[in-house]
């Protein structure tokens, strides 16, 4: 039986950090730093906006910071006349980045859970990935955590999450083999200890099974 792991709360987390939270000042004069260390001037005319920039665009890199994903699922469907079929969303965009390097993960996910008396509406399974995507990642970690959370919130027989992407440290630096995806999968419940219902899921994603999936 696959035991489901359980996390710190998000608002704890969210008020530890806000604590030591460099002001955005700060954190674009660690921009200006970095650009000299890569030898370049940050007062030069191309580069005098660049510490605004970038700084807005972590902003929306690492909003899922701000997300609660429990809060996410909170808003649940019964009325679905017995429905209790396999729910799947498939190749969902994800953009993240890698922890160890800060460069970008970019690939998709695919989500599917087994409903036992509620659903939720495929848009949140999207934001779920996003919220989890949008933070300091490693890709196992990411796969766990959206998969834990849809178990812990909703509650079904089980949950499945695949998750494929190619990794920009590994691709543009370091060891450079562009073309390279990785893939992670967790499965929960039903999708664990069903060979069948793990078959019925890989098939809908367009997977054979093959290369790790089970």
């Amino acid at each position: 039986m696959n035991k489901v792991l359980k996390r710190p709360n998000l608002g704890s987390v969210a008020a530890a950090a806000s604590q030591v939270k460099p002001t955005r000042a700060e954190a674009e004069e660690a921009v200006r730093t970095l650009i000299r260390w890569a030898g370049d001037d940050p007062d030069r005319e191309g580069l005098v906006g660049t510490p605004d920039r970038v700084v807005r665009s972590y902003e929306e890199f690492f909003a899922g910071y701000a997300e609660d994903p429990r809060e996410i699922l909170a808003r649940t469907f019964e009325e679905t006349d017995g429905y209790d079929e396999m729910v799947v969303l498939r190749d969902i965009r994800l953009e993240s980045y890698c922890e160890h390097h800060i460069v970008p993960i970019i690939g998709k996910a695919h989500v599917g859970y087994l409903p036992a008396h509620r659903v939720v509406g495929i848009s949140k399974l999207a934001r779920i990935v996003e919220a989890y995507a949008k933070r300091l990642q490693i890709q196992e970690k990411m796969t766990a955590q959206i998969a834990n959370c849809i178990q812990e919130v909703l509650e079904p027989r089980g949950v499945a999450v695949v998750i494929e992407a190619a990794h920009q440290c590994m691709t543009t630096r370091g060891i450079r083999k562009p073309g390279v995806a990785m893939v992670t999968s967790r499965m929960l419940g039903a999708f664990r200890d069903d060979p069948s219902t793990r078959r019925e899921f890989l098939a809908m994603i367009g997977k054979n099974g093959a290369g790790g999936y089970a």
